[in-house]
């Protein structure tokens, strides 16, 4: 071959070492695109099928069915991580979670805890013993050994971090948590001590002053 022949052959050479690796970004990119799409789909889904227990928003409007609108972000993952796994929770959550979550990936969790964290909060709106409920949270209750709430939970029952907010939350709801942590159906390190001797009477005070229904 002349020198002119082995000039082209090489630019042609060069071409299609170009033009393959164009092809394969293509493709690549395709692919990653392709994944992302699927990702967006798998969260949308299961989002949609949050909502329609919990509320558009998560604000939800059965008495039983927890808020979720404006609930802290740390606390939302913590608790879709603990209702993945059967040995974390009770019973009767894990049969409406467990097949919900068990096969989500960690980043569709955070994408949820993060939609419903960044939805406006309901306010709690004060029953007939919100006074009675508002000392307890506040200063705690000797009587029942029961110590104050916002040490925990924030001035306004905001929740910080994997503490949650359960301030605006369903009277319901709340009356039951405290007594699932009561008995130790539902265990936690500083809630079980602290609700084992609260008496019925508390929990209603302290849900008129938290709660909104």
């Amino acid at each position: 071959p002349t020198v002119r022949e082995k000039e082209m052959d090489s630019v042609k050479h060069s071409m299609f070492l170009t033009c393959a690796s164009i092809a394969c970004f293509m493709a690549s990119s395709a692919m990653a695109q392709n994944s992302s799409d699927a990702r967006s789909a798998s969260q949308s889904e299961m989002l949609q099928s949050c909502q329609s227990c919990h509320g558009a928003g998560g604000n939800s409007e059965v008495t039983s069915t927890p808020r979720l609108n404006g609930q802290q972000e740390e606390y939302i993952v913590d608790r879709l991580k603990k209702f993945s796994d059967v040995t974390k929770n009770n019973p009767h959550a894990n049969f409406g979670m467990f097949k919900e979550l068990s096969t989500q990936s960690d980043a569709t969790r955070v994408s949820i805890a993060k939609y419903f964290a960044g939805q406006p909060p309901t306010s709690p709106k004060p029953g007939a013993r919100a006074a009675e409920g508002k000392q307890i949270y506040e200063n705690g209750s000797v009587a029942d050994n029961v110590i104050s709430c916002k040490l925990c939970h924030g001035a306004q029952g905001e929740g910080h971090s994997a503490t949650p907010r359960i301030a605006g939350q369903h009277a319901d709801y709340l009356k039951a948590q405290l007594r699932l942590f009561s008995i130790k159906f539902r265990a936690h390190v500083l809630m079980t001590p602290n609700t084992k001797t609260m008496t019925g009477n508390t929990m209603e005070a302290l849900a008129s002053y938290l709660a909104n229904d």
